[in-house]
């Protein structure tokens, strides 16, 4: 990173990452051309993971190219005296597998569903939509490698 004074920890992009309602994950697309897509993800511990349908473009191209980087931005303000912004923001580099076992895919979407609709995490709600979607659900992790935090703050 240029900019070592704007370097966040592990800590702070992990926060990034977490309060994020989605990242936009980057990859190698046909031909070798870049290829990029808002992903709705949850991080536990150090893997991301996804749903998506069981096959489409991004699913062919992950299965070619793996290794992905998926780029968050949790605040980005413009300054009112000043021709910059203030911002918080974390980048992830890593490897995508489909996840297979029907316990992991079930761990990983109630981590989503807990993240991005909680207000439907009531009752048997969550058990029933499972029930009903799960095998013709995809779900894909993406063990972090590497994860850096960068922040612009007020002085």
């Amino acid at each position: 990173m240029r900019r070592k004074d704007r370097e966040r920890d592990r800590a702070f992009a992990y926060d990034v990452i977490d309060r994020c309602a989605y990242g936009v994950a980057a990859m190698t697309g046909e031909g070798g051309e870049p290829y990029c897509i808002p992903l709705s993800l949850v991080r536990l511990e150090d893997t991301l993971y996804f749903h998506c349908a069981l096959e489409g473009t991004k699913v062919g191209l992950l299965k070619q190219h793996p290794k992905v980087c998926v780029s968050f931005v949790a605040s980005n303000q413009a300054a009112e005296d000043k021709f910059t912004t203030y911002y918080q923001s974390a980048n992830a580099v890593g490897t995508a597998s489909e996840v297979t076992d029907d316990q992991e895919k079930i761990l990983a979407l109630r981590a989503l569903c807990e993240k991005l609709t909680p207000a439907n995490m009531t009752g048997d709600n969550f058990d029933r939509a499972i029930a009903k979607s799960l095998p013709r659900t995809g779900v894909w992790r993406i063990r972090m490698e590497e994860v850096t935090g960068k922040e612009k703050r007020r002085t």
